[in-house]
């Protein structure tokens, strides 16, 4: 049976907020695959029979290969609300990354420039800034370990493409299954195991706090990393402090 592109967190008049798969595009590319944003739209027009096209804009991205929330905007004034919540860094995002090698310290932030090479759709991280780069920051927290693989708990503070991919590599800790930043060997999906797990803002319309929460993928290696959620779940704030 065939996974489903996404399930839906959440879901109102301004907003919908999904689960992705991994292996899903969010916005389209020169493959011509199927995306996240039509997949919903076609959810949309279903649900509710709406005939005509259906207003759906993505309001932030996740790489292919990385699964977990990505928000939509259903209306023009919730895409733009939403926006200059991503602007003001209004919005706080928590992923959950695997690794084989265990950082040197147990919790941190990485400060790095990025530059990107669109040909080859790789970014390179530098200690200093460099003509062209932006600057990229994270906080990050070692949760745990099972079976030789660490996870680490991100908290990003810039919105960088590929940032936390090239961030942990740049400190020795490639994430599981990403060849293009430096691990061994593929996941036999084509997935990296890198899942975005909350999203923490106030709604921008209706004004109360959501907390919004993906589970994660169902497969064999992911399971495995159940037991953390239970701690996860009782994390229930808006600040920038750590689970546990």
């Amino acid at each position: 049976m065939k996974k489903k592109p996404f399930n839906v967190v959440y879901e109102d008049n301004h907003l919908l907020i999904v689960n992705k798969a991994a292996g899903v595009l969010v916005q389209g590319d020169k493959t011509g695959d199927k995306t996240l944003t039509d997949y919903c739209k076609d959810y949309i027009a279903e649900k509710y029979n709406k005939p005509g096209a259906v207003f759906l804009h993505p309001i932030h991205r996740l790489d292919r290969p990385v699964s977990g929330l990505v928000a939509f905007a259903r209306t023009s004034k919730g895409l733009e609300r939403m926006m200059e919540l991503f602007r003001k860094r209004d919005i706080h995002k928590v992923y959950w990354a695997i690794v084989k090698k265990r950082p040197r310290e147990e919790m941190g932030k990485l400060t790095h420039w990025l530059t990107k090479d669109e040909q080859k759709n790789v970014v390179t991280a530098h200690e200093r800034e460099v003509p062209g780069s932006q600057k990229a920051e994270l906080n990050y927290k070692t949760l745990g370990k099972l079976n030789d693989h660490w996870l680490i708990e991100v908290r990003p503070i810039s919105g960088r493409p590929h940032q936390i991919r090239v961030q942990l590599a740049s400190m020795g800790c490639p994430i599981r299954g990403d060849l293009k930043y430096g691990f061994a060997k593929p996941n036999p999906d084509a997935s990296i195991n890198l899942h975005a797990f909350n999203l923490v803002f106030v709604h921008p319309i209706k004004k109360e706090k959501l907390y919004l929460r993906a589970a994660l993928p169902e497969n064999e290696f992911w399971e495995q990393f159940y037991e953390f959620e239970e701690v996860k779940a009782k994390d229930q704030h808006l600040d920038n402090t750590f689970s546990g």
